[in-house]
């Protein structure tokens, strides 16, 4: 199979030639033949698997081919995405796709300055990329048109709905001519995904190149059950120990990014973080670095997940594992990419472990505990597996001593940041808990 045997014209199988493109990938091969067609479609593919390609080619090709005079103030195809950095990314994919076609391409997204991309947007653009706030906010002050609109792209539209844009994508449809193409892809469907698509495609053609929400095969992935107070100590004792060389890092929330940047700063290493927080030039700023080598160790929370496209990235660590499941299947996509290896490292505390039972059971995994010397945790992780049973005990616990009255060993548990099972039978016979008359039966 070949680009030229999917239907795709000249000038861009010279690009994709320049670019290095020999062969679709599966997503690609039965996409483009449908886009190219001016079907619905959805289509479900692993992260890494070359989806972007799939609908921009074909975008491309039907603007190039088919498209009116462009429109003050209006748009021709939009791409909308959850994140900065991914519509930063899609926009810089469809410059290298389009340079030899005489298209413009422009993205549009929160946390920057709204005056430049309203002049921007003036002479119109045959290609937006946008997140779905910072749409709104221009097409509300008369800054965009809708009335050219040919295509329709939701990438990572699962995301776009944990993040709480689902009022926006409403407002948005209610917005679109009804007479359109939509193409909807992502890594990952959820019932909620469906039930959008049932709104907003036309009786799409869906295909599916992976299992869903399987991670790639070309991930490594394992855990290391530690305490949770001893995980930055076990991580900057790993990346000593395994030298490693460049690594992602997900925290799960901004103060955890912050406060593992700065240990790791103060102990030498070149590292930076991206969060919500923190300003869109700063974000950008430090994944280019990231990019390119200049920064060691890039600690982030979920804006990075997707969007975050690194040749060769060797390694992904879960600092913290993620709420949503599904997110721990993106995370670990940055790594293992266009058949290369990667690896995938999560750092488990006891309090996780519903977190690790969910994302076995998505995953339909048991993934391999690999203990650390001298970081055994206190606080025991129960066994779990990919049925979502969690096996919270693997033996009768010793009945606690009870010292004093039992104040000392209560005293104990509940100082503890991450309690183990409460010492009940010392608990009973601590007299200040009778404090209220006894309930009659």
């Amino acid at each position: 199979m070949t680009f030229a045997s999917l239907g795709l014209i000249d000038p861009l199988l010279r690009t994709l030639d320049a670019l290095g493109y020999t062969t679709p990938t599966p997503v690609q091969t039965q996409a483009i033949p449908v886009a190219l067609a001016g079907r619905d479609l959805m289509a479900a593919a692993q992260t890494g698997t070359g989806k972007t390609a799939a609908f921009a080619l074909p975008l491309l090709q039907r603007l190039t081919m088919e498209g009116p005079k462009l429109g003050s103030n209006s748009v021709r195809a939009l791409v909308l995405v959850p994140t900065r950095e991914l519509a930063e990314q899609l926009h810089q994919s469809f410059v290298e796709y389009g340079t030899q076609v005489p298209l413009s391409t422009y993205a549009v997204y929160g946390g920057v300055s709204i005056n430049p991309q309203m002049m921007k947007l003036r002479k119109g653009v045959d290609v937006l990329v946008a997140t779905p706030g910072r749409l709104l906010d221009l097409f509300r002050q008369n800054a965009l048109k809708f009335n050219q609109l040919q295509t329709l792209v939701l990438d990572e539209a699962d995301r776009m709905l944990d993040l709480g844009f689902a009022d926006e994508l409403r407002a948005i449809y209610a917005a679109l001519p009804k007479k359109r193409q939509t193409l909807l892809f992502s890594a990952t469907f959820s019932e909620d995904i469906r039930m959008l698509a049932g709104l907003m495609l036309d009786n799409p053609l869906s295909i599916e190149v992976s299992p869903r929400n399987v991670a790639a095969s070309s991930v490594q992935q394992w855990i290391i059950p530690v305490d949770k107070k001893r995980k930055a100590e076990l991580f900057c004792h790993l990346l000593k120990a395994q030298r490693w060389k460049q690594v992602l890092v997900f925290a799960k929330t901004r103060n955890g990014v912050d406060q593992l940047v700065d240990l790791l700063q103060e102990q030498g290493v070149n590292a930076d973080g991206i969060h919500g927080d923190k300003p869109q030039a700063t974000r950008q700023r430090a994944l280019d670095r990231f990019k390119k080598a200049e920064v060691q160790i890039l600690v982030a929370t979920d804006v990075a997940a997707r969007g975050l496209d690194i040749d060769d990235l060797p390694l992904v660590v879960n600092f913290d594992l993620p709420i949503v499941a599904e997110d721990y299947i993106h995370r670990i996509g940055r790594t293992g990419r266009a058949g290369a290896s990667g690896q995938a490292i999560s750092l488990v505390c006891a309090d996780e472990v519903d977190m690790l039972s969910a994302i076995e059971t998505l995953t339909r995994q048991t993934l391999k505990r690999i203990p650390q010397q001298d970081f055994d945790p206190l606080h025991r992780v129960p066994l779990t597996d990919a049925s979502g049973q969690v096996v919270r005990k693997s033996k009768k616990p010793k009945k606690p001593k009870v010292i004093g009255g039992g104040k000392k060993t209560l005293g104990k548990w509940l100082e503890s940041s991450e309690p183990s099972e409460p010492p009940i039978k010392a608990i009973r016979k601590v007299p200040v808990f009778n404090t209220g008359p006894k309930k009659k039966k």
